[in-house]
Parts: C-alpha cells; sequence; structure tokens
C-alpha cells in the first residue's frame, strides 16, 4: 500500500463522512493496525501512525525468557533492532513518549517496552480487506454518534420533510436524507398524508437501537401545537404572549390558556387574529382539530370559569385541601360542561391541573345566585 497522498484523502473523506478529522485518523489508525495484526500473529501488538503517510510499527515486551514470541522479544535481541524505539511511562503506567535513543542498547531494560518500524509494502489482501471492513464499522459508529448527539440537541424543534414510506401504521420521513419514523400514536387520528406529501412535525426523542439512532417525530405531542402557536403569532415568538398552559386531545379538541405581558395587548385577541386568521393557520395544520383559546388566571377559580367555556358556570367552590374545585352550571349547560364523552371536563383539568367536580343547579338550588348576587362567572 502506497502513502501517496493519504492527507488529501482523508481530508476528503472527512469533509464527505462529516466527521472531525481527528476522530477520523484515529479510525483509519485503529482499523489499519487490526489489519496489520494479521500478518504478525493474533497476540502481536501493532500500532499505526498517520503523518505525512502511514507508519506502522511492531511493538514488543522485553523479557528474560519469551513465552510468545509474536508479543516478545528478549534483551539481547531487543539491543539489536535497527531503528528501535523506547517506550517513555508515566507514574501510572502509560505510554507518553517513543524515545529515540542513540543509545539504547543501555537503556533497554527488562519489563521495556520497544517498537520498530514494519514495512507497509507487507500489508496484504486480507489486511487490506479487513481494514475496509473496520473502516466501515467505525465510520458507520462515528455516524451514529454525530447523528444522535445532533438530533439529542434538536428534541421539541420543528421540521419539515416529506413522506417517505409507510409500515405498519408508522410514515417514514425524509429529512435531508434522515430517515425519521412517526409512530402511529404520534399522528393526528384520521390524517391522511400521500408518499412524497410535505409534513411538518416535532422532534419528539431520539432513541439508540441496534441499526443506530433512531429519531422520532410527532404531530399528536401537545408541544407540536405550542410550535405552531409560536411560529404563527409573532407576540409569543417575541414573549409578550406566554402560552401558560395547554391539554390536548389530538385530533380533537386543544385548550390553550395565554397571559399578556403588556395590558395594551389582548392575548386572545393576539392568537385568534384579524378575522380568525392566525388561528385558523394552525387549526388548517391539524386538519380542523377545534382549538379554545382562554385568558390564563392565577386565580383557580376564574381559572377553572374560563376553562370550562363555552358552558358558563353559576358557582365555583375550591377545596385546596383536596385540589379540587366543585363547579355548578345551569341544568341547560351541564352536558355542555362535560362535554362529548367528558372531553370538555378532562380537558379543563388537565389545563387548570386540578380536580373539577360538575353539578347542575337543579341538584344544589342552594346554589342559585340571589337577586344582585355576582357570580364567577360575571365577575370573569
Amino acid at each position: 500500500m502506497e502513502n501517496f497522498n493519504i492527507n488529501e484523502a482523508i481530508d476528503e473523506l472527512h469533509k464527505l463522512k462529516k466527521i472531525s478529522r481527528t476522530e477520523f485518523v484515529l479510525a483509519l489508525e485503529s482499523a489499519l493496525s487490526s489489519a496489520y495484526r494479521k500478518n504478525f500473529g493474533p497476540s502481536a501488538e501493532i500500532t499505526v501512525e498517520i503523518r505525512e503517510g502511514i507508519h506502522v510499527f511492531q511493538v514488543k515486551n522485553v523479557v528474560e525468557t519469551i513465552a510468545d514470541v509474536d508479543a516478545e522479544i528478549t534483551l539481547e535481541e531487543a539491543k539489536q533492532v535497527p531503528g528501535a524505539e523506547l517506550a517513555l511511562f508515566d507514574e501510572q503506567g502509560n505510554i507518553v513518549e517513543w524515545l529515540c535513543n542513540e543509545d539504547l542498547q543501555t537503556k533497554v531494560e527488562l519489563t521495556s517496552k520497544i517498537r520498530w518500524e514494519v514495512p507497509a509494502k507487507q500489508f496484504g489482501r486480507i489486511a487490506a480487506q479487513t481494514a475496509k471492513q473496520v473502516m466501515i464499522q467505525k465510520i458507520r459508529d462515528a455516524e451514529r454518534k454525530k447523528t444522535y448527539e445532533e438530533f439529542q440537541g434538536r428534541i421539541g424543534e420543528l421540521i419539515i420533510g416529506r413522506v417517505q414510506r409507510f409500515e405498519k401504521g408508522d410514515i417514514y420521513i425524509d429529512y435531508n436524507g434522515m430517515e425519521i419514523v412517526m409512530p402511529y400514536k404520534e399522528q393526528i387520528p384520521g390524517q391522511r398524508f400521500r408518499q412524497g406529501d410535505r409534513i411538518k412535525a416535532l422532534i419528539a426523542e431520539v432513541l439508540q437501537t441496534n441499526k443506530g439512532p433512531q429519531v422520532v417525530a410527532s404531530r399528536a405531542n401537545r408541544d407540536f401545537l405550542r410550535k405552531l402557536f409560536e411560529e404563527e403569532i409573532p407576540e409569543i415568538q417575541e414573549g409578550v404572549v406566554q402560552i401558560r398552559a395547554l391539554a390536548r386531545e389530538a385530533g380533537v379538541r386543544t385548550k390553550v390558556a395565554v397571559h399578556s405581558l403588556d395590558d395594551n395587548i389582548d392575548p386572545v385577541g393576539a392568537c385568534v387574529g384579524l378575522k380568525g386568521s392566525r388561528i385558523q393557520a394552525v387549526v388548517n395544520e391539524v386538519q380542523g382539530e377545534k382549538i379554545d383559546i382562554i385568558h390564563w388566571s392565577e386565580d383557580i377559580k376564574r381559572f377553572v370559569s374560563q376553562s370550562l367555556a363555552p358552558a358558563k358556570p353559576v358557582k365555583l367552590t375550591y377545596l385546596p385541601e383536596e385540589q379540587k374545585v366543585q363547579v355548578v352550571v345551569p341544568q341547560h349547560q351541564l352536558s355542555l360542561a362535560i362535554g362529548r364523552e367528558g372531553q370538555n371536563v378532562r380537558l379543563a383539568a388537565k389545563l387548570t391541573n386540578v380536580k373539577i367536580d360538575i353539578t347542575s343547579i337543579s341538584e344544589v338550588p342552594e346554589a342559585a345566585p340571589q337577586e344582585g348576587e355576582q357570580t364567577e362567572q360575571s365577575r370573569g
């Protein structure tokens, strides 16, 4: 194997594979060391250094009596090796330097290590194949590590890719040459895509598998909706309007509680936009999912009252020791407050992070507001 333009080849490959040059060189040295070892015996210690070319060294321990000819050499033999270098150890017994010593014959002692360079032309066809296989694996490992680290730092980020294929209900997305999976459970129920369709998704997690890192995307995650709001509403991007809570049942309904840091900006109005233009862009992306935007409040009773919209409670009682709010609504609004299959009250409970018990005013007649009494809803 000739050492022609080895550094140019390394530069080209490490840029192509987007691996650091140092990491690539270490991988190449390791691969070549494994390959050369085939020519010197299974217990032989072979090291490779890539500088201006490929330099191959055989390393042996200096011993009094040889037990392994591939790994050991006697003191007398060591002194006769031309161009040998002597290992310099630190206090922990690690090699820190190889000394090219003219007076090697007097310095070599038992338990020392020496090395000498062997011709690269001994590199045979089998060794070359071994080096190729090891290098492929090293490059693959480095690429996997780089991919894992890159996407770990991008969890929670929105991406746009193309639908590549479908498998057992999962959608595989092509994102800049990287295959990303969107499991069936992370899809919006009822939404359909075709191969080649543009698709927007949230990077939800990155898994380590036997085949390398697997990036998992989601459109059902509540943070997917949060990111859509950030994209469409400048006031949220600027931090003037904040999403303080969000509860979602993907494909069906979402409740979003917003708050403004500027008294002159209505947070709900900012999210809805002129003639509903802003919220409509979000709704279109999630295929018509119903989105309720409400004002967030520190007052838990007011917050719960807002979260039960479109129902209008007439009385709310907060039980802090139970983290529960008892809500009384007009009889004709009981089903509205609870929602289909309990969805409205369930989302309200997730949004406010308290338990909510709902009863009708007919069941609690004493809850009816007296003349002149101000209800929680009217105060809100």
